[in-house]
């Protein structure tokens, strides 16, 4: 019984798949840095809120780059170069963030990790799609994010004992694990690429962007989740100031971080075998209120089991969105596209990266945390509005094409 229903639970699922599933669980397990990052520039190096904040967006712009140059990448030379190029280099410029002392050399090292780091993540999207059939796809995606999300549950609580220590060694596990995924995918990872989308050289930019524009579904999906991602990013750039303004520490944060990494753990993978029967959108529409709730009861927070509750209300509508989103934009793209519509939307989320802690930043510390929260929780609304509207014309891009 027991080997029947893992079965059931891996089918579809090749092994260059759970190679791919193992570097994601190994490197996330070192993710230490981009959570603490906020309390280590204005803890360690005394940088005001806001200052800090604009160097943590340096971190987004860098991912917004890099997913747009990855997914072009990817469709132009293959996952596996793409990969290995982020694996290898990150590791460099995190250890160089780590002794950097100077503003702008921090600022630089910073846009630098952003950009090595998020590199790979069109690479990844397009190989699972390489690799795996339609009907799995939610699965797949929804079987990695919880990867991701058991080393978030694991690295926060290690990196808040660590932090404690030296934040230098932060900067040192984050660099290594990144390095052994790279390892993984050197040894043991050939290239994807279907062969039907090895000609992609002859084609220019113009001709491949020119060919979103018939796809309206992708372009305001992914403009919707640069709003999504400007709400989440609060959780590891404002939450972590604003609980410390009560008193709470990097252990507390931590533990309250680590809260949605576990619940993640608990229920994504049951949620992932049952999304690909739910309405996309309405799914969506679903999460992003959770969302605003979760981020709106931060104005009542000011304990940790209240904010242990705001982060289950919000992770509630994170793991919703993470079974769906990926596998929407995996069936939307040609095969000779997919880095590009991985790229497209992966950017949207590196734009997020960007503006959230320079936006959050900047209402904290001006307008004061109710007006933060409350915001998070009217932009969530909006969101929910939006998912509503794209539904119906989804539908019909879904039964044009069937690819949905």
């Amino acid at each position: 019984m027991v080997l029947k229903r893992f079965k059931s639970l891996t089918e579809g699922l090749p092994p260059t798949y759970w190679l791919l599933w193992t570097g994601t669980l190994v490197n996330r397990l070192g993710g230490f840095v981009i959570p603490f990052l906020t309390l280590y520039l204005t803890s360690q190096r005394e940088i005001p809120v806001s200052q800090a904040a604009l160097m943590v967006s340096l971190f987004g712009a860098g991912s917004f780059i890099a997913q747009l140059t990855g997914g072009e990448l990817t469709d132009r030379l293959g996952r596996r170069p793409v990969m290995l190029t982020s694996f290898l280099v990150a590791p460099v410029m995190m250890i160089t963030l780590g002794f950097a002392r100077a503003i702008p050399l921090i600022a630089v090292a910073t846009f630098a990790v952003g950009f090595f780091t998020d590199l790979y993540r069109p690479a990844v999207g397009a190989a699972i799609a390489d690799l795996v059939p339609t009907e799995s796809r939610t699965r797949a995606y929804g079987y990695n994010y919880w990867a991701i999300n058991l080393g978030a549950a694991i690295a926060p609580v290690i990196a808040g004992l660590l932090a404690n220590y030296t934040y230098l060694a932060l900067f040192i596990g984050d660099a290594l694990t990144t390095f052994v995924f790279g390892l993984i995918v050197y040894f043991g990872i050939r290239e994807t690429r279907p062969v039907e989308a090895q000609n992609v050289k002859g084609a220019t930019l113009q001709e491949r962007f020119t060919q979103l524009k018939r796809e309206p579904i992708l372009l305001l999906f992914s403009f919707l989740a640069l709003f999504f991602g400007i709400i989440y990013m609060q959780g590891f750039v404002t939450l972590p100031v604003d609980m410390g303004s009560y008193g709470l520490g990097p252990e507390q944060y931590g533990l309250a971080i680590a809260i949605n990494g576990f619940l993640i753990v608990l229920v994504s993978i049951p949620i992932s075998n049952i999304a690909g029967n739910w309405p996309r959108f309405e799914a969506m529409a679903a999460s992003a209120v959770f969302l605003g709730l979760g981020f709106g009861f931060g104005a009542l927070a000011n304990t940790f089991p209240l904010y242990a509750v705001s982060v289950v209300i919000w992770t509630l509508g994170e793991i919703a969105a993470s079974a769906v989103a990926p596998a929407i934009i995996a069936d939307l793209a040609p095969v000779k596209l997919r880095g590009l519509y991985q790229g497209i939307f992966g950017s949207a989320w590196g734009l997020s990266f960007f503006v959230g802690p320079l936006l959050g930043g900047w209402v904290y510390e001006h307008l004061g945390a109710n007006v933060l929260w409350g915001g998070c929780l009217g932009l969530g609304l909006v969101l929910t509005l939006g998912y509503l509207f794209m539904s119906a014309p989804a539908k019909r891009r879904m039964a044009k094409s069937s690819t949905i």
